[in-house]
């Protein structure tokens, strides 16, 4: 367990402004008639929406001259179709923006999600677990608001301030500079609370990750934060972090109602010298009371979309924030992959003068060496932090060792590539997620390929075959969130049965069984021996029972091979490996001859 703080974890990039308008930019143009369609009905339905305030003005010239109600007849019908005419265009606008707005999420959580799947793993532990998992919930939802709620309002707004200061003008190009004596204080406005928000926004994000990471950090090791007794550890720095985010959400609402304040401030200082300049004009005999009740209308009709604009800057620097962490990412480039990728011409695995440290200049192995034939179990054996789970990592490709060379199949891992890496080598650890849906769909991850004999086939090799078609729909039952809940010892069989359908000629287990309890962990072992046929398997071995299985153990303390051999011969031996099956069999009070008939019946 790790109580580091945030600071110690490399996170993953965040775009600049520049990169994100232009990954944006990029996907409107894939939707170039969407994009014109959307904005020339809301610019159409926005034109007519400016004819109410000319009409309401030439109604109260009417009555003013004391015309008549049969001269109003003509307006008000005028009015009614205005109405409609609006209502209609800004509804069919405002449903293509959002529309819009949604074809270019769509793509961009598309290629967000493409490049985060195939993120290093060794990268997504730099940066914690949870912000990569605070980027695929929080930052795509709140994107996914703003896009539904505030892009096509933000839209329509700005055409509307845009419009109707050109509507203006021709009423009266007098009234404009009275408008635009509230503008100042607008600019000023923006001005102040943009350099504070875009940062504010930015730290919340990262606060939140950093909760998140927290979080799964403590409650998904409950266990061992228990053993070890750091449940006021943990407890407080899921304070710290909780305080951190809070901090930064009240520092967020504060920020806003003095924007707020500003605004209403313009509000009343606009509205002032567009009355004040309507009486001046009226006076001297320029306008007439309706046209200068246009104009009042016109800058009252202002209101709403001014603020709305400026309120929606805040929801625009809150989701920009978002966004550019979900750019940042999908903007890493590709991973690279040799020009002429080499074939493993076996299952073969060799370890030579394998180091590697995660923190400078406190190494976790040393000098490794390790050699396992084509076909072989090989066990992985020592206490708690030997470096027993890191080999299996650097073999498997997760990481990149520190110095020495990994080879497979007589192939240097630096020639296969990513792509080669997960044909050769598939790793198996205790923390096995369960996907939602249909349990074939689960499998098919595998091998999309596979036909439902096929599933069954590697259903059966582990054992799992008879319990999947006890469920209720058997391979076709939903199961992961919000379906059918699998037992560990089940969850860890779908992975043994993933494993048999990828097929691939090196296979690392790493303590796969630890969570399943006595029982099924005597299953699992059974099941696992089973997958591992006809394939080289590595098995980081929780239970020592399972390291007696295999064909070899190897021994690791601090870092290093200290033993090697068969399960008789470490035991006749009385070295390391002795004591710790020594002291596994007084506890568990495991005999030899049960040992022995888990390895017969594999």
């Amino acid at each position: 367990m790790s109580g580091t703080s945030a600071p110690d974890r490399e996170l993953l990039p965040i775009a600049t402004g520049a990169q994100t308008l232009a990954v944006v930019g990029t996907l409107l143009r894939r939707h170039r008639l969407l994009t014109v369609s959307a904005v020339s009905v809301l610019v159409i339905g926005t034109g007519i929406g400016l004819l109410t305030a000319p009409l309401l003005g030439r109604i109260v010239d009417l009555v003013v001259e004391h015309r008549g109600a049969g001269a109003l007849t003509v307006p008000m019908v005028l009015l009614l179709a205005v109405a409609v005419a609006r209502g209609v265009a800004t509804a069919i606008g405002t449903s293509l923006v959002a529309r819009l707005g949604e074809t270019v999420l769509a793509s961009l959580r598309e290629r967000f999600i493409e490049r985060a799947l195939r993120l290093p793993l060794e990268r997504v532990e730099q940066a914690g677990s949870g912000d990569l998992t605070s980027r695929v919930t929080g930052d795509v939802t709140r994107i996914a608001k703003a896009v539904r709620q505030a892009l096509p309002e933000f839209a329509g707004a700005l055409l509307t301030i845009a419009l109707t200061l050109v509507g203006l003008t021709v009423l009266d190009w007098r009234f404009l500079p009275a408008v635009l004596v509230a503008m100042p204080i607008h600019v000023l406005t923006v001005r102040w609370y943009m350099p504070r928000a875009t940062p504010l926004y930015a730290q919340h994000r990262v606060a939140t990750g950093a909760l998140q990471h927290q979080l799964l950090d403590s409650f998904g090791g409950v266990r061992t934060v228990r053993a070890f007794r750091l449940n006021d550890r943990h407890a407080e720095l899921l304070e710290q972090r909780s305080q951190e985010s809070v901090s930064l959400a009240l520092r967020a609402i504060r920020l806003v109602s003095g924007f707020f304040s500003r605004l209403n401030l313009a509000e009343f200082v606009g509205l002032t010298s567009v009355l004040v300049t309507g009486f001046i004009l009226v006076g001297n005999g320029s306008v007439s009371i309706g046209t200068a009740t246009a104009a009042a209308l016109y800058f009252h009709s202002l209101f709403n979309p001014v603020n709305a604009a400026l309120f929606l800057i805040d929801e625009a620097q809150s989701a920009g924030a978002s966004l550019a962490r979900l750019v940042g990412v999908s903007n890493l480039p590709a991973e690279r992959e040799p020009d002429r990728p080499s074939v493993p011409v076996d299952g073969s695995v060799k370890v030579s003068a394998l180091s590697h440290a995660y923190v400078s200049e406190h190494p976790v192995l040393r000098e490794v060496d390790l050699e396992v034939r084509s076909g072989e179990r090989v066990a992985l054996v020592g206490a708690s932090g030997a470096g027993k789970t890191t080999l299996a990592k650097l073999i498997a490709g997760i990481h990149e060792p520190s110095d020495g060379v990994i080879t497979l199949g007589g192939v240097d891992t630096q020639e296969l590539g990513p792509a080669g890496m997960r044909r050769a080598v598939t790793l198996i650890s205790q923390e096995v997620h369960v996907f939602a849906g249909p349990l074939s769909e689960d499998l098919r991850l595998a091998r999309p390929e596979s036909t439902d004999e096929e599933l069954r086939t590697a259903l059966a090799k582990v054992s799992a075959l008879a319990w999947v078609e006890a469920l209720p729909d058997g391979l076709d039952t939903v199961v992961g969130e919000g379906g059918h809940r699998l037992t560990v010892t089940q969850a860890q069989h779908l992975a043994l049965a993933r494993l048999v359908l990828a097929d691939p000629p090196v296979a690392i287990l790493d303590e796969a069984t630890a969570d399943a309890g006595s029982a099924g962990a005597r299953v699992l072992e059974t099941a696992a021996l089973q997958a591992l046929e006809g394939r080289t398997g590595l098995m980081v071995a929780h239970r020592l029972p399972q390291a007696a299985t295999a064909d070899r153990v190897v021994v690791l303390d601090q870092g290093r091979v200290v033993e090697t051999g068969t399960h008789e011969e470490l035991v006749a031996a009385g070295g390391r490996y002795a004591a710790l099956w020594a002291a596994w069999s007084d506890t568990r009070r495991q005999p030899v001859d049960t040992v022995r008939q888990v390895a017969a019946e594999a």
